[in-house]
């Protein structure tokens, strides 16, 4: 291996032609020489980097216990993202290829000074990666799939479809579907217009969530005051535009495939921050002091919205106090920081986050803002 450069014999197979990808062995120090994990977390202007989760680090320390020993065995490989700047040499001789791989020797650039970026992602494996780092057994060989990217959307992709058998955390998945530009699956698809539309309400200066939506680039900062989970938010939302009942349902058309993106910014920033003025006691508080930020509250709201919302024009200049109108008629019954929900007959902090107590809250809500407009017609 000379300076700057490791060289490692490998196999070449064209699964497609514009993305090399090469079946090969590092060491373990050469992992960390090489490979670096793509955090996910956001700029200063909430665009969204990287889409790895953040370190487990008890499952790092038994990886190095592990590795440590004498007798570990280490099938579990690592898949890489190699840069450009690679170079393969196919082997001489007509036993070089069988068709289906070629056999030859990678040349991959490797930083000369500490602290250099370095030229590989991880896209699979990142836990591993740590432990190899760490491990005593530093010339410990470990097998690597590195396919030729630069290509970010690419990369999460690959992320996203290699971790389907041990299924990621659903925040993870919902903030990175808006960055991948192919169909992962039908599901994965639903979700999301729903996931980028709560990146917009986490974003944009006008909604009353601007900051309060916890993600997973934002679980690592503790002081952020994000209180509301992303997916209770991606549910709501991918309900309404997904059920024909939907208040947001016909800003999808169906026969083109457009959505009024705009059009469902301004009602979704309309009606929630008529619900902020109107009880602001329960605004932005942790969900264990407030149902209103709880999962099952966002959820509640998110189907009263569909019944208060078709009567409404969001673009009107009188919109939001349309919309307090509106849900001054269930405001007596609510009681999301204190209380008993008197015709549940259950304390403010006695439904949870589950399909039942969700169904039951949505229905005393919808109930209620029924009867109410019955008695004052």
């Amino acid at each position: 291996m000379s300076e700057g450069i490791i060289r490692r014999r490998a196999l070449r197979i064209l699964q497609r032609e514009d993305v090399p990808l090469y079946l090969f062995a590092l060491a373990a120090s050469d992992v960390a020489r090489i490979a670096d994990v793509a955090r996910i977390s956001r700029d200063d202007f909430g665009k969204l980097i990287g889409y790895q989760r953040p370190e487990k680090k008890q499952h790092v320390n038994q990886i190095v216990d592990y590795l440590d020993t004498d007798g570990a065995l280490f099938p579990n490989g690592l898949i890489l993202a190699l840069p450009t700047s690679v170079h393969f040499r196919s082997s001489r001789g007509p036993g070089a290829s069988d068709g289906l791989a070629t056999a030859g020797e990678l040349e991959i650039p490797c930083p000369e000074e500490d602290g250099a970026p370095r030229p590989a992602w991880i896209v699979d494996g990142q836990q591993r990666s740590l432990a190899l780092a760490r491990t005593r057994n530093t010339s410990f060989p470990v097998p690597v799939a590195g396919f030729v990217t630069e290509n970010l959307d690419m990369q999460r992709e690959q992320f996203l479809r290699v971790n389907t058998v041990q299924p990621l955390p659903t925040n993870l998945v919902t903030e990175l579907l808006p960055e991948v530009p192919t169909t992962i699956s039908p599901r994965m698809s639903a979700r999301r217009l729903p996931s980028a539309l709560v990146d917009m309400l986490n974003q944009d200066p006008e909604s009353p969530f601007r900051g309060l939506i916890r993600r997973a680039s934002t679980d690592v900062d503790k002081k952020s005051g994000a209180v509301i989970t992303d997916n209770s938010l991606v549910l709501a939302i991918g309900e309404s535009l997904n059920s024909p009942l939907g208040v947001l349902f016909p800003y999808r058309n169906l026969a083109d495939g457009t959505t009024d993106t705009a059009g469902i910014r301004q009602l979704l920033i309309t009606y929630w921050t008529a619900v902020r003025r109107l009880f602001p006691d329960a605004w932005g508080k942790p969900p264990t002091e407030s149902r209103l930020m709880h999962g099952l509250g966002i959820r509640a709201m998110g189907r009263l919205m569909d019944r208060i919302m078709v009567s409404i024009d969001a673009a009107a200049p009188s919109a939001i106090d349309d919309v307090m109108t509106e849900l001054w008629r269930v405001a007596p019954v609510c009681r999301w920081t204190h209380g008993t929900w008197e015709g549940l007959r259950v304390d403010w902090n006695g439904l949870q986050n589950n399909p039942k107590d969700i169904s039951t809250l949505s229905n005393y809500l919808v109930r209620a803002y029924l009867q109410a407009r019955t008695s004052t017609s």
